[in-house]
């Protein structure tokens, strides 16, 4: 019942009533990324959503315009920003969308679809999230072979209200520690360029359905 409907209900009912408390927060934010990287206040970028359709994400800018590497168009501004995860409250408009989940994997930009395999495509038959198991593990620093597998496990569980508190609460605690933001050297984590190991025993099934961690 959670899985076909409660949680699709916790998400609309969580993220109008976080967008509702969280106006003066959402406000000042913007207007400190205005003042320190102008305009425009908001990121957009098109990620791959569930079943990998295209949709647009939004969050807060983090970076300046202009040439060069993403960790070098990082300020200290951008930095902190990430850290705190401010930067990601928009993303609550995703959610109200139905784009996105409160948890979940998260969305990656749209090339990376081809680049998956066989089982790692399985992290897209749910809809991707603000926070998932890989978040709770250390975002950005955790490495792709780990993050995507915690994905695919996420994706292959029976979705539970309990399962899905606890990893919000992971991902708070993480937050709040101010930990993952950043991959050393890089601004958010290298790019993902294939999987580094021999997945060819594809999951021709889907992966347990034990309930994820």
């Amino acid at each position: 019942m959670y899985e076909r409907f409660g949680k699709r209900l916790l998400d609309m009912v969580l993220a109008a009533l976080l967008l509702v408390l969280a106006a003066p927060l959402l406000a000042g934010t913007a207007l400190a990324v205005a003042l320190a990287l102008g305009r425009p206040v908001l990121f957009r970028q098109v990620r791959a959503g569930r079943h990998g359709r295209p949709f647009t994400l939004v969050k807060f800018r983090s970076m300046v315009d202009g040439a060069g590497s993403d960790a070098a168009r990082l300020t200290r501004f951008g930095q902190a920003l990430r850290a705190s995860g401010l930067d990601e409250l928009p993303q609550l408009v995703n959610v109200l969308r139905g784009e996105m989940s409160l948890v979940g994997p998260r969305p990656l930009p749209l090339d990376y679809v081809a680049l998956y395999s066989r089982r790692q495509r399985l992290r897209l038959v749910v809809r991707p999230g603000i926070a998932g198991l890989a978040q709770a593990a250390g975002r950005n620093t955790v490495p792709w072979p780990e993050r995507l597998e915690l994905d695919v496990r996420y994706a292959g569980a029976r979705a539970g209200l309990w399962t899905d508190l606890a990893i919000l609460a992971r991902c708070l605690g993480v937050v709040l520690r101010g930990r993952g933001a950043t991959a050393a050297g890089h601004a958010t984590m290298p790019a993902f360029t294939g999987p580094t190991f021999d997945d060819t025993e594809p999951a021709l099934q889907p992966p347990s359905r034990s309930r994820a961690s």
